[in-house]
C-alpha cells in the first residue's frame, strides 16, 4: 500500500538508489520521484514489481505541460502518475477546465493510474467533493489528499470524506505527514488504499518491533 517518496529538489541520484533498494527490500508498491528521476528509478528497479510513480505538475498545480510531463514520465518508464490538480480552479469553481485538464493527462499516460492530488488543507469541503466528483468523471485511478508541500498533510477526517465520497469508486491515497506506524494505520482505517510516506522503512521498522506481522490491509 506504500508509495516510498523522495520529492525533495536536493535528491541525488544516489539517494535514489538507496529509496530503490529499500522499496525492492520492504516490497513497497512503489517509489514516488520526480520526473527527472524517472528514467534512473525504472532502471534500478527493472524486474522488481515494485513501480515508479512521477509526479506532475508537482507541487503547485498550476504549470500549462501536465500533459506532456505525463507521457515523458511513462515513455521514461513510469507505471503511475500523481498529478497536482489546478487548484485555483477547483476554489473558483472551474469545474470543466480542471477536468479537461486531468482527462488530458490520463489520454497522456497511456493507461497507466493516474491519482489527482487536491491539496485538501487549501479547500473547504464542498471543494473536497467537487475534486473527488473531477477525478472520477476524468477518469482518474485515485485522489489523493496532498503534495506533502502544502501547509498541511493528510488528516483522518479529509481520507474519511474523500472515501465516503468515491465509495468504492477509485481510491484513496493519503500522503502528507505520514511518519510513524499509527498514523499509516489511522489513515487505512478511515479508508485510505494507499499511502503516501517518505518514512516507509520507520514505518515498517515500528511495525516488526511492535508485532512482527502486522495486516495493514485489514484482512
Amino acid at each position: 500500500m506504500i508509495d516510498h517518496t523522495l520529492l525533495r529538489a536536493d535528491a541525488t541520484s544516489s539517494d535514489i538508489e538507496r529509496l530503490c533498494g529499500e522499496a525492492i527490500e520492504h516490497s513497497f508498491c512503489s517509489v514516488c520521484v520526480n520526473p527527472c528521476m524517472v528514467e534512473l528509478a525504472s532502471s534500478l528497479l527493472e524486474g522488481s514489481g515494485v513501480l515508479v510513480c512521477s509526479v506532475v505538475g508537482f507541487p503547485l498545480g498550476a504549470g500549462l505541460c501536465k500533459a506532456v510531463e505525463a507521457s515523458m514520465a511513462v515513455r521514461l518508464g513510469a507505471g503511475e502518475i500523481d498529478m497536482v490538480a489546478s487548484i485555483s480552479g477547483i476554489l473558483e469553481g472551474r469545474t470543466d477546465e480542471v477536468r479537461r485538464e486531468v482527462e488530458d493527462v490520463v489520454g497522456a499516460s497511456g493507461g497507466k493510474p493516474v491519482k489527482l492530488i487536491i491539496e485538501t488543507c487549501l479547500l473547504s469541503r464542498e471543494q473536497k467533493l467537487l475534486g473527488c466528483d473531477v477525478a472520477m468523471e476524468a477518469g482518474a485511478a485515485f485522489v489523493k489528499t496532498s503534495t506533502g508541500f502544502g501547509a498541511g498533510g493528510a488528516t483522518v477526517e479529509d481520507v474519511r470524506l474523500l472515501r465516503e465520497r468515491c465509495a468504492g469508486r477509485i481510491g484513496v491515497k493519503a500522503s502528507g505527514g505520514i511518519r510513524t506506524l499509527d498514523d499509516a494505520l489511522a489513515m487505512v482505517e478511515a479508508g485510505a488504499t494507499r499511502l503516501g510516506c517518505s518514512g516507509s522503512v520507520q514505518i515498517m521498522r515500528e511495525a516488526r518491533e511492535r508485532d512482527g506481522r502486522i495486516d495493514v490491509a485489514g484482512r
